[in-house]
């Protein structure tokens, strides 16, 4: 008779068991193993070391004995890789650092004994990057080895009953990459699902698959991203971290806060403008229409004429609703926020403001890049020195994109640094370049190799005019 009962294995114990076959990986109708990347081997690992809830492994049992795995097979594979593969643990791992207690020994590795009699211990920690399980310090292993790893059994099945165990338990839908970034994002994610219950996101035009699949939780970390930190931007699978790390509350406030004015004044035909893909875009447009200090229902004026043609106004020989770019570049991103705020301030008969400097993202760009201990009032100086260079050399747009200025005060960081005039060297650059790398330490790197070899040409030129 067929019966399920609870069985607690130490990991040692059940990977010994799949090393020996008395538990098999291979069911008729299982998957392949593998199917894991590095990211969830790491993970998983990470939680074995940390003592942390791993999901019961599942198996089905034959009248004979023979078990097989039907959920798990994947977790299985993965531990068997470190255990016995020589797995070794990537530099990626999101949290390398495990801590763990040891006994203190002496000199010729004896326990070491205090004066009541009682063992002496110490608490350590272990980066696991790049690390194999040999290559673990022995509490480590003991820890991996001990840890107690439930199995729900299913007795006395065939292996027909077995295979349909296996597609019941495999029968469902893994996050997706948004739902996934999200998980990251725990200190403000109570706050983000405080605003979609907002008005404006009741009444969106937003499908029932979007407000289900991560779509409107992704949307307002791009938001934040976008409006507040559009020099670090981070793809899909890494928003939610970022934001975790680097946004605060009141910029999340301040997103609120315009979410609030735009019920004011949007109405039911506009909403179809705020899809899923470009809401984003369109919430840092209206932070930025705040700073003209006109009245909201003037952007609403200016929604209504971009849905009745204004779309189609070309800016530089480009359209907003130009196809087969991916909006999820940052190039693109910037290039389509430009395209709106012309339009808009086209429209409202106002003169387009300078792109600003996010000292905070300035200040974090020439900490990593030039100057470790660079502080707030020194990148407030880069920046008015900046601003007196690129009036001087009459730079073009491209250069001077808000995407662009970390890379620029980074180099203003690292003439001040080295003792360097730029006045020469800006003029010639923004002659020669109208655009500028996306990633901002690759073109701070380009823009530093320009300017050397600048120098060392107008070295030249002097040495062969004396």
């Amino acid at each position: 008779m067929a019966k399920v009962k609870r069985q607690t294995y130490t990991l040692n114990m059940y990977l010994e068991k799949l090393k020996d076959m008395d538990i098999r990986s291979d069911a008729d109708v299982q998957r392949l193993s593998g199917a894991w990347n590095n990211a969830m081997t790491n993970e998983l690992i990470v939680s074995v070391l940390n003592g942390e809830y791993i999901p019961p492994i599942i198996l089905g049992q034959e009248k004979n004995s023979q078990a097989w795995i039907v959920d798990g097979l994947q977790r299985s594979t993965a531990l068997m890789m470190f255990r016995y593969g020589n797995y070794r643990v990537t530099s990626s791992v999101e949290e390398p650092s495990i801590a763990y207690r040891a006994k203190v020994r002496d000199a010729e590795g004896n326990v070491k004994i205090d004066g009541c009699g009682d063992i002496i211990w110490e608490d350590r920690e272990f980066d696991i990057r790049r690390k194999s399980f040999n290559q673990m310090p022995e509490e480590l292993q003991k820890i991996f080895n001990e840890f107690q790893l439930d199995c729900i059994i299913h007795e006395n099945y065939t292996m027909e009953q077995i295979s349909r165990l296996v597609r019941r338990f495999n029968f469902n839908k893994p996050m997706n990459v948004s739902q996934r970034a999200f998980t990251f994002c725990d200190k403000y994610a109570r706050k983000i699902r405080e605003i979609l219950k907002r008005e404006f996101f009741i009444e969106a035009k937003y499908t029932k698959a979007e407000r289900k699949n991560g779509a409107m939780e992704r949307i307002l970390m791009e938001t934040v991203m976008c409006t507040f930190h559009l020099g670090n931007w981070k793809k899909s699978s890494q928003i939610g971290a970022y934001i975790n790390e680097n946004a605060t509350m009141e910029e999340f406030e301040s997103l609120e806060s315009c979410i609030g004015r735009l019920e004011n004044i949007i109405t039911e035909d506009l909403y179809g403008l705020f899809t899923s893909k470009d809401s984003f875009i369109l919430f840092t447009l209206f932070h930025r229409f705040t700073k003209l200090n006109m009245d909201d229902k003037r952007f609403a004026d200016f929604l209504h004429a971009f849905k009745d043609g204004l779309c189609d106004k070309e800016v530089d020989g480009k359209i907003f609703y130009e196809s087969g770019r991916s909006l999820k570049d940052r190039p693109v991103i910037v290039e389509k926020l430009d395209i709106l705020e012309t339009l808009m301030c086209g429209y409202l008969g106002v003169q387009k403001p300078e792109p600003e400097i996010d000292l905070e993202d300035a200040l974090g760009f020439v900490r990593e890049n030039i100057d470790p201990f660079a502080a707030k009032e020194d990148i407030e100086q880069y920046a008015e020195v900046l601003d007196a260079l690129m009036r001087k050399a009459g730079c073009n747009k491209g250069v001077m994109e808000a995407g662009n200025m970390p890379s620029l005060i980074g180099i203003v960081a690292y003439s001040f640094e080295n003792d360097i005039d730029l006045d020469g060297w800006i003029v010639d650059y923004c002659n020669r370049n109208d655009s500028y790398i996306s990633n901002q330490a690759e073109n701070y790197e380009y823009m530093r190799n320009d300017l050397q070899r600048f120098i060392k040409g107008a070295d030249s030129a002097h040495t062969d005019a004396a």
